[in-house]
């Protein structure tokens, strides 16, 4: 059950109860697309670092290890010993971003694997039942991802189709979640919306799959290379129409000033790859911008990444020392890295949740976008 506590124009402070634990919103969700942070870190970590939600990928657990012996082994919950909330993706974007030589039906999805070309298929019902395996917290309609640009006829199309696959997919998760020995009888349900960057498309989407009643909303197929502005955009242009009593999610998203932005248009969920890899390669976040580590004024320097920051990274660690390890090539260093500037963005999610709490959320949004998009000078 989603619980919306207050608005502050469109900004929303809420709290979506679970089976697996509490999630208040605004959230990002720590990607582990494989059961694992990239970068070298672990479940307790995660704890570490105020980590709600984790997220991992319906399409490569499938692949390997398989689901099967995720389900064998109690379900990810217990395989990746996280015992709070998961989101699983449904593997849609991966079957249209990854997969070779696919052939989209009606029915869903014939592809070849992106590892060893094993001929697969997917459609609804078997993401549905994938994601069952897992056991994950909350699960993701199986969509069709479409490049953007693409032509309007084949976007609304498209759009017709991810209508109905979920429709199939609610079914299907009915039907699974009523079964004896579904790890998770009480898994949730969150639609997706399509349609480019066509705003007749996006809005007539959403207007659709809102009359579903399902546990949660969507917004996919934005964050592929489109102007910031016009990702904006379409959020304005579907969230009047984006049941209020529902959590809504931003697929894919983002940079903090993209978070910063969505919230303030009305998105309560994010996630997004891009903080831990950018972490493997140096590229931090800090509370006076953007510092990348392997530039040499770092050599001698022996101040924390992040002066205000309390990570484990920074309350141990010097600049000097990291980028000494990146330049020896340790791993510790991604580490190092990855718990820092993923530390960083559930930090400013509880910033952002205090201050819709204290009704200031506007002055916030002012003061950081500025800062986050900027390079630190110091």
């Amino acid at each position: 059950m989603f619980i919306l506590k207050k608005t502050e124009g469109n900004a929303r402070r809420g709290v979506l109860h679970t089976v697996h634990g509490d999630i208040e919103t605004p959230v990002f969700m720590n990607v582990g697309t494989s059961a694992a942070i990239k970068g070298g870190v672990s479940a307790v970590d995660l704890v570490n670092i105020g980590c709600q939600v984790e997220l991992s990928n319906t399409y490569h657990l499938h692949i390997r290890p398989g689901d099967e012996l995720i389900k064998k082994l109690g379900g990810l919950h217990k395989f990746m010993s996280w015992h709070g909330p998961i989101l699983t993706d449904s593997g849609g974007f991966q079957v249209f971003s990854l997969a070779q030589l696919r052939k989209i039906t009606e029915d869903g999805v014939r592809f070849a694997s992106h590892m060893d070309g094993k001929r697969i298929f997917m459609g609804p019902e078997e993401s549905m039942q994938i994601q069952s395996n897992l056991g994950s917290t909350i699960a993701m309609a199986f969509d069709e991802c479409v490049e953007n640009p693409a032509e309007y006829s084949y976007a609304k199309m498209s759009a017709a189709r991810t209508s109905r696959w979920l429709l199939r997919c609610k079914a299907e998760m009915a039907r699974l979640n009523s079964l004896e020995g579904t790890i998770n009888p009480d898994q949730l349900l969150f639609g997706i919306n399509q349609g480019c960057t066509y705003r007749d498309l996006r809005e007539d989407h959403m207007k659709q799959i809102a009359e579903y009643d399902l546990d949660g909303y969507a917004i996919g197929g934005l964050a592929v290379g489109e102007p910031a502005p016009v990702m904006y955009e379409m959020i304005e242009v579907v969230e009047p129409h984006m049941p209020k009593e529902k959590p809504r999610y931003l697929m894919g998203v983002g940079t903090p000033v993209n978070i910063l932005e969505a919230v303030y248009r009305g998105v309560d969920f994010f996630d997004c790859v891009m903080p831990s890899r950018n972490a493997r390669h140096g590229n931090l976040f800090t509370h006076f911008g953007k510092i990348n580590l392997n530039n040499e004024k770092y050599f001698d320097d022996p101040r924390p990444i992040d002066p205000l920051c309390q990570c484990e990274t920074c309350r141990n660690h010097s600049r000097a020392y990291v980028r000494h390890l990146f330049k020896a090539r340790e791993q510790l260093a991604m580490r190092l890295c990855v718990i820092h500037n993923l530390y960083f963005y559930n930090e400013m999610m509880r910033d952002i949740r205090a201050a819709l709490d204290d009704g200031r959320y506007e002055q916030f949004y002012r003061e950081k976008r500025e800062i986050y998009d900027s390079r630190c000078e110091d």
